[in-house]
């Protein structure tokens, strides 16, 4: 799953994101699960983990 953030204050973004309802395989929740909010309370505070490379990121992933 991705948690994707959309600037609609443009056209664009508004029209994308119409379009986006319309996919059979897009769900949209009004707010992120507990999961999602843990990761970024993580992220702000600089306790997510980095990679160098996607090739990293996969090997550390597959561990």
């Amino acid at each position: 799953m991705t948690h994707i953030a959309i600037d609609t204050s443009k056209k664009e973004a508004k029209l994308f994101l119409e379009y986006a309802k319309t996919l059979a395989f897009v769900t949209f929740y009004d707010k992120p699960n507990s999961t999602t909010l843990k990761a970024m309370r993580e992220a702000k505070k600089h306790k997510s983990k980095r990679h160098g490379s996607a090739k990293e990121l996969i090997l550390s992933l597959n561990k």
